[in-house]
Formats: structure tokens, sequence, C-alpha cells
């Protein structure tokens, strides 16, 4: 019988991956580099080190995703982008059916720890993208459930899965070459050491009890450290060793990336995924004010960190979620009645799973036969045609267009992926490969600003949004000239000049 976990598991995993929210996880052009990264790495042995899509810029790249990207480049490989959907809902559907399953271990209340567990995915949807940040969202309930089980509690087991602590640097050397959000386990570590240490500090040694919990509290950081230690150390086991630590802090401290790409801007409460992450913010909010000094160091500090990250950048709004969950959740206990109780323990007392592992292994064969169950298609995962220039890039397929093609970053990523490597692309969306002086120009450009024309200049091909501004004005320009348009995109290739008329064969 499949507990409640199960069923949000399986729920999930269903909804992406036989609906149309499968071409929603394709909304990120992204993926289409990541997943030819992969295919190269197979291919050739060995970790790109020079970027090999951009015509533009030939400099050291850092593929620190490199893990992932063999992950979906095999995939794609063998299901095509059916492949590349289900690993990404299994992740999704494993994130939020787990947090759901530890908070009714934590002692939430069923129905409380259904409605958080709802809107934490519903706030999520934000991001649910292929993409690998989300297996950080796997990842940080696994350094929170880490944390959270082994620390010092009365009356509590605890004391007994220590050993389980030792697992966070050997989890370390697997998010660090997956995404560069491993950076979430070094701030956790970093609260539960404070809390170690404020707890030895605030403990007094006149009464037996201060006196073990000062002990224990101690030894608890002394032990954080360490673990902090081994984890630091094996966060350089990656194809750049300190030199991805390095790049990752000039990344996130450039402040001319964080103000123009979008997903490092303030959150905008309009829309309904914003809407569920501003109710368990509300949620937290009150939380902070019941409970007050009563709620502890460590909740405190992971509240306020999830508060300030979810605020500051809309790309932290899962993480900021999950975290708000994970501690909100257990506070709610004093709603618990008789009935409840009972539903919780019935359904913390069905941990066979053998529903969740049979779909999906259903859902991998299904995506394995090209999405066929018999004559009928169950899933067709595709890019969406309204949202990325796919009868353009077909139509330069056709054409064998050949040279660098220039298009907005967000369509960059499907650029390469259907065209790579008989083309290459003038940018996408590696915002930190490109720079600052590169992306300024760009932004120039597409914004039609003065002396945009200027980095246009010896391109061979434009692919523009149709109701975009720069392609109203190229139209409009005497140097290029309109071969294909459709609903989504026009394609530009420069006018030919008469002194290239008589240079042309025959002539």
């Amino acid at each position: 019988m499949p507990s409640a976990a199960d069923l949000i598991f399986i729920g999930l995993l269903g909804v992406l991956v036989l609906t149309p929210l499968s071409v929603k996880l394709l909304g990120d052009a992204g993926i289409g580099w990541h997943i030819r990264t992969g295919q190269q790495i197979l291919a050739t042995h060995a970790i790109p080190r020079i970027d090999p899509f951009s015509s533009q810029i030939q400099a050291p790249w850092f593929a620190w995703e490199w893990l992932y990207d063999i992950a979906v480049g095999k995939l794609e490989s063998w299901c095509g982008l059916n492949g590349v959907v289900w690993l990404t809902a299994v992740v999704i559907a494993t994130a939020f059916g787990w947090m759901f399953r530890l908070l009714i271990a934590r002692g939430t209340n069923l129905f409380v720890a259904l409605v958080l567990t709802l809107l934490a995915a519903s706030a999520s949807t934000i991001h649910f993208l292929a993409r690998p940040h989300v297996l950080s969202w796997l990842f940080t309930i696994a350094w929170f459930w880490i944390l959270d089980s082994t620390e010092p509690k009365p009356f509590s087991p605890t004391e007994q899965h220590r050993r389980r602590l030792w697992l966070l640097p050997v989890l370390m050397l697997v998010w660090v070459n997956v995404h560069g959000g491993f950076l979430l386990g070094f701030v956790l570590l970093a609260i539960y050491w404070l809390g170690a240490v404020w707890t030895w500090f605030a403990s007094g040694q006149n009464r037996i009890e201060e006196f073990v919990r000062k002990i224990s509290a101690g030894r608890r950081a002394k032990e954080l450290a360490l673990v902090g230690a081994l984890s630091a150390v094996a966060s350089l086991v990656n194809p750049y060793g300190w030199n991805l630590h390095a790049h990752i802090y000039s990344y996130l401290t450039d402040r001319f990336l964080m103000d123009h790409i979008d997903e490092f801007q303030s959150p905008n409460f309009h829309g309904v995924a914003q809407k569920c992450f501003m109710a368990l913010l509300l949620i937290a909010i009150a939380v902070l004010f019941a409970h007050g000094r009563k709620l502890g160091m460590i909740p405190a500090l992971t509240l306020l960190f999830a508060i300030y990250a979810g605020l500051s950048a809309s790309r932290n709004i899962p993480i900021a979620s999950i975290l708000l969950v994970m501690v909100a959740g257990p506070l709610f206990v004093e709603l618990e009645g008789a009935f409840s109780r009972r539903m919780t323990a019935i359904d913390s007392g069905l941990r066979g799973h053998l529903w969740p592992i049979l779909a999906v292994l259903c859902s991998l064969a299904i995506a394995a036969n090209g999405g066929r169950v018999g004559s009928i298609q169950w899933m067709d995962a595709h890019f969406d045609p309204k949202r990325m220039p796919v009868e353009a890039v077909s139509f330069l397929q056709e054409q064998e267009v050949r040279g660098p093609i220039f298009s907005p970053d967000y369509w960059g990523g499907y650029l390469i992926y259907r065209l790579y490597p008989r083309n290459k692309v003038v940018i996408d969306d590696r915002h930190d490969f490109y720079g600052d002086g590169f992306l300024s120009m760009y932004l120039r450009t597409v914004h039609v600003e003065p002396r945009w024309e200027d980095f246009l200049k010896g391109r061979t091909c434009l692919v523009l949004p149709r109701k975009a501004a720069i392609a109203t004005v190229v139209s409009e320009s005497p140097e290029w000239k309109s071969i294909h348009s459709d609903d989504v995109a026009v394609v530009f290739v420069p006018t030919e000049k008469p002194e290239d008329a008589d240079r042309a064969p025959g002539r």
C-alpha cells in the first residue's frame, strides 16, 4: 500500500512526464548545451577546457556541471528528450516526496505537511526546468536531513546515528561536480556549527544537565568543524580544483551580471508561484514571532537565511521554500488531533515504496520506447515551437546555412542543440563565460542603443524574435535581408553587395 509520500512522488512524476508540463521542463534552452557537452565528453573521454560552442570567444571554460551533462547526454542519445525530461521529473518528484516524508518523521501534522509540501512545490514551479539546479534541491534536503537527524536532542536516539554525519564529504564529491549550488551545503554546515557553538557558550556548569549539554555541544562543534574541513577538501575534487571556487566567487560577486540576469533579480510577486512563496514567507514570519526565543538558534538562522535567499533572487525560491517548510513544519505539532495522529502513524508505517519504484521503471520504459505504449503516444517531450525558433532552425538546416549565428542569449542553447557542430553561436546563456564587456555590447545591440549595429558587423546570419525591436530595426536596414519569417522568429543574412555579385561564380 503506498504511503502519502509515495503518492506525492507518483503524482508529480506522472504530471511532469505524461502531460504538457513535460514541454515546460524544456522551457530553458540552456539544456541544449548541457546535452551536447555531455555527448562530447562521452565521445572524447575528456572534460572540455576550452569552449567549443562560441564563435566569438576562444577562452577557458568551466564546464563545472560535467557529471550532470554526461547523464543527460547519455539519456538523450538513448531516449531522446523524453529521457532528459524523465530524469528531471524523477529528481523533482523525489525531492518533494522525500521532503514530505521527512516532515512526517520530524513530527509534523499529516495535513499540515501536505499543505506545506504543495505550497513548496507550487512555489518551485518557477524553476521546474530540465537543468542541473534541480539536483541541488535534492542535495539540500539530504544535507538538512543529515545535519538535523544527528543534532543532539533530549530523549532522542540521534546519538546512534552520529556516523551519518560523515556522509556529507561523500555527498560533496558528487554535488560539486553536478552544480554550483554545493555552496549551500557549507551555509547549512555553518548554521549548525554556530548553533553548537552558541549552545556551548550559553550552557552553564552549575547543574548536571547543563554541564552535559555543554560537553555535547562542544563535541558537536568539533565534529562539524572536521566534517566541514573534509567537505571543503572534497569540493576540490573536481576537474578545475580551487579555480572552480574562485570562478564561482567572481561570478556571484559580479555586480554587472547580478544586475542584468533575470533569475538573479528579486521575485515579482504577481505570479502564482511567487504568491505561494509569499504564503510560505508569512508562515515563517508567524513562526518567528510565535516562538520567539524558544525557537532556538539553528531554526532561526535557517529561516532567516531562507527568507533572505528567496527575496534576493528568484532562482533561490525553490531552495528557500524547501528550507522554510522543513523548519516550520514540525512547529505545528500542537495542531495535531487524535485522528491526525492515527493517520500519521499509519502513513509512517508504510515503507515498501513498491509503487514509486514501479512508476520509475515504467516511465523509463515508455521513454526508451519513444514515448509510446502500443500505438498510443504517452510521452512527447519537445521544445515549445511557440517559445523556441523551431521553424527557423529547421529552415537553416534545410538551406545548409554555414557560419556563426547570432540570436538572443536565451535561444543560444537551442541553436547549439540543433545545429552544433555545423554552426556555432555568437552568444548563449553562459553569462559567466562571456563576461561583462561582451555582454554589455550584446545588450546594447538587443536594446537598440547607440552604435547597436557595431556588434552585428561581420555576422553571417541573424535569428531574431519576430516581435523584438531589434528585428524591426534590422528589417529596415539596407545591410540585411530576410530569408525566412514565421510566427516566432525572423532569419536575416547580409545583403549581397554589387562587388560581391561580380566576384560570384559565373560572373
